[in-house]
């Protein structure tokens, strides 16, 4: 084996997003692409001579070959320990968990998460620090300035590893412990729920359907569901991870998992149903003809998080994204724990969550999580909503409704506006920035807009700002619009418009259970057009996605 120093030359592109760098997988695979941004990363961190890291993505296409291409790099850089997931397969969630247990100095994970996969398909790659979550700012703008310098990479010249059975190998001066990819989450699972009590209710008869999408969650639902809880064989569908997540798109929501929401619809529905994504960070949840917002999912975890053993000493606080709604906000109040309004992207929960300052946290875009790892977790999140079902023994759409009532309902929905032109898409938002001070004042949508700005975010533990975070147009009474340009997607621009109003009066909350949140929110719907002037700039007269 020989270290060889590789010539290169920078890329212009490997400026990592909120969720580190994505691109077709085409694009990965230019000669020197990948390599550079794994060189840049290691040169980020001052080198990575001694360093024990974790490493393992969601199975999506490439993630074979570059897993092996990773390693011959990370020798060749003077990593001492690599710790990998056996198949090169972990859940996002797992690799967090791997990191902070074992006291690595941090981890490498390939996924682009919930965009598609398969070789004309997405691809990702991000790092995440020591305390197992995504890097922050400072240390992916590093990243990307020495991206922008690299004139070499450092590789070992070597035969591929076998990443397919558990073991130790020595690849030049690196050890690689290829381990099992389940075993330590399903243990950290075990430790925060009851799971005697879920067990006692699938005895009794309670069914549920898990949909794993053909991604990396499906051989850990199968030891926690099937295996663990003792839930029949089938619970868990398209349980085999596959590299092009089986043809579909491995995005946990009402139009992505349809299959499963017809299963949920129909006379032989479970009592419960739930999804997760590409990589296992996201989850959908669903009662018997029911669909759970993950701002009404995370506010109920919340509320009822004493009913977990892992949360029964009580919760530090809670934080949400800027854009999720403000039902958790309602459940923290009654509570009198502080909550947290953040930029969207996981890594702005780090700081609080290492400072002891909340305990729960989540995003509207199908993410909650807790300070059991430092990345939002589907799996956790459907084991919290067994807990909560085992333990108050009623149907979702009850638990939700008794929720409602006792704390308010927040009606909400997002509208996507996917692929659009970036130039388009940025002459969008610099319009409606310009037009915000003009807005406080009018009467649109039902209501009248009581201010108008774009959010930024000073971190309350070390100080940093964030800005430019999305344009919020506020109404009287606590109703509101957001617009926000999406950092995860590969193609184009993705527009993400949320539309939210608070209803407090139990009678109308009452005579609206059954109303959808389209119907409820028309005026708003209309208003987030108009105001932003979408059909002008983008052509578009209905958005692609709506959840």
């Amino acid at each position: 084996m020989a270290r060889q120093k590789i010539p290169t030359t920078p890329f212009n592109d490997q400026k990592p997003g909120t969720s580190g760098l994505r691109k077709q997988v085409s694009h990965f695979r230019q000669p020197h692409y990948l390599e550079n941004f794994v060189q840049s990363i290691f040169n980020a961190l001052g080198g990575v001579e001694g360093a024990f890291l974790v490493l393992g993505g969601d199975g999506r296409f490439y993630n074979r070959e570059a897993i092996h291409i990773i390693l011959r790099m990370a020798a060749a850089n003077g990593v001492a320990r690599m710790l990998v997931g056996c198949n090169g397969l972990l859940s996002t969630p797992a690799v967090s968990h791997l990191i902070r247990k074992n006291d690595a100095d941090g981890g490498i994970v390939l996924s682009a998460s919930h965009n598609p996969g398969g070789p004309d398909a997405d691809f990702g790659i991000k790092y995440n620090i020591a305390n197992g979550g995504p890097a922050p700012e400072k240390v992916t703008e590093a990243i990307y300035r020495h991206s922008l310098s690299i004139d070499h990479y450092w590789i070992e010249e070597t035969n591929a590893v076998d990443i397919d059975h558990a073991g130790t190998q020595q690849l030049g001066g690196m050890r690689i412990e290829v381990i099992d990819s389940v075993q330590d989450y399903a243990d950290l699972m075990e430790s925060l729920f009851d799971f005697d009590a879920i067990r006692e209710a699938i005895r009794g008869g309670f069914r549920f359907s898990f949909d794993a999408m053909h991604a990396v969650t499906g051989p850990y639902a199968v030891e926690l569901f099937e295996r663990r809880l003792g839930a029949p064989e089938g619970t868990v569908v398209r349980a085999e991870p596959m590299a092009d997540f089986g043809g579909g798109h491995p995005d946990p929501n009402l139009v992505h998992a349809r299959a499963l929401v017809e299963y949920m619809n129909s006379a032989s529905a479970p009592d419960f149903g739930a999804a997760s994504d590409g990589d296992g960070d996201r989850n959908m949840i669903l009662g018997r003809q029911f669909y759970v917002t993950p701002n009404d999912s995370l506010a109920i975890i919340a509320a009822n998080a004493h009913l977990a053993p892992g949360y029964r000493d009580g919760l530090a606080g809670v934080a949400r994204s800027m854009p999720t709604s403000q039902a958790v906000d309602r459940v923290a109040q009654a509570l009198s724990i502080p909550c947290f309004e953040t930029p969207t992207g996981w890594k702005f929960f780090g700081n609080l969550l290492d400072a002891g300052k909340i305990t729960l946290c989540g995003e509207e875009s199908f993410g909650t999580g807790s300070n059991h790892v430092r990345e939002k977790d589907g799996l956790w999140a459907v084991l919290f909503w067994l807990n909560i079902l085992a333990a108050r023994k009623q149907p979702v759409s009850e638990i939700v409704h008794q929720h409602w009532l006792q704390y308010g309902r927040n009606i909400y929905t997002r509208h996507d506006y996917e692929n659009i032109d970036s130039d388009k898409a940025r002459a969008l938002i610099d319009a409606l920035v310009t037009s915000l001070p003009s807005l406080p004042g009018q009467a649109i949508g039902g209501g009248r807009i009581a201010g108008a700005d774009e959010f930024a975010y000073t971190d309350p533990v070390d100080g940093s700002v964030s800005e430019h975070q999305g344009v919020r147009i506020l109404f009287e009474g606590g109703a509101r619009i957001v617009y926000r340009l999406s950092g995860t997607g590969t193609q184009g621009a993705t527009l993400r418009v949320y539309i939210e109003r608070p209803e407090t009066d139990g009678t109308i909350i009452e005579q609206t259970l059954e109303t959808s949140p389209q119907d409820l929110l028309a005026e708003m719907i209309t208003a987030s057009k108009t105001l932003a002037q979408i059909e002008h700039f983008t052509g578009r007269t209905e958005p692609d996605v709506v959840t």
